[in-house]
């Protein structure tokens, strides 16, 4: 038998117990790396998304007999502007580029849109002759309403391989601007209430796609809950 085995030598009526040094020592034991997780923004993107259309829709269309737009200024400003800037630098933090440059860009679209009715920043008041706003101002705002009509093109183009209610809400909101700045142009009645009509449809296009990424198996039952509606296949 080896000197180096792990035995038993009788020696003088006493055991001696070797130690074989070729043996491995046993691995230290390693911490498991601690796995963050992170929420969802996109959301309350959407929620703000669609609540912000939805109020300048049916301000539009002059809901409850209200005709002054100045109601928007809220929505636009301290919801939609504030949040979608917010969930688009998150979504850029977790490496959704495309969402990220969506809802920033709305972000700023909001705020933009609230400037036009707030009085301290003047753009309403540097159109205007005798503080009533002249045929320049409306033109101005055609122009404004048809850049952002090209925009959420483009974005819509992006989303085709999203979700049903993602491209229904681009898309209905392309409509919606392009009526809206035509209406500016023209001056037609009846193209500023298409134009608000499709921005209802643009909005519940935007709820849908909340709730169906906020009603989770965690937070609801499953007969609530709503599909996400995939438009194409992945392999496309």
């Amino acid at each position: 038998m080896s000197a180096n085995s792990i035995d038993k030598e009788a020696r003088d009526n006493y055991y001696v117990q070797t130690v074989n040094m070729d043996t491995p020592p046993a691995p230290a034991p390693q911490m498991q790396p601690y796995q963050r997780t992170y929420g969802n923004p996109a959301p309350l993107g959407m929620l703000a998304y669609g609540t912000v259309i939805l109020c300048s829709s049916l301000l539009t269309l002059h809901a409850g007999g209200v005709y002054t737009p100045s109601l928007v200024l809220v929505f636009a400003t301290f919801y939609g502007g504030i949040s979608q800037t917010l969930v688009g630098m998150w979504e850029m933090f977790l490496g959704n580029t495309f969402s990220a440059t969506v809802f920033t860009t709305y972000g700023g679209f909001n705020f933009s849109y609230g400037a036009l009715y707030l009085p301290q920043i003047g753009i309403a008041a540097a159109y205007s002759v005798d503080g009533v706003p002249t045929e320049e101002f409306y033109h101005a705002v055609g122009i404004y309403l048809g850049i952002w009509a090209l925009i959420t093109f483009l974005f819509a183009l992006g989303a085709l391989r999203t979700t049903l209610p993602i491209v229904v809400t681009l898309g209905f909101t392309v409509v919606s601007l392009v009526c809206l700045a035509a209406n500016a142009f023209t001056g037609n009645a009846h193209l500023a209430t298409a134009g608000g009509a499709f921005g209802i449809i643009a909005a519940f296009g935007a709820y849908y796609g909340t709730f169906s990424l906020f009603w989770t198996q965690q937070t609801t039952y499953s007969y609530i809950r709503l599909p996400p509606l995939i438009v194409a296949p992945s392999n496309v």
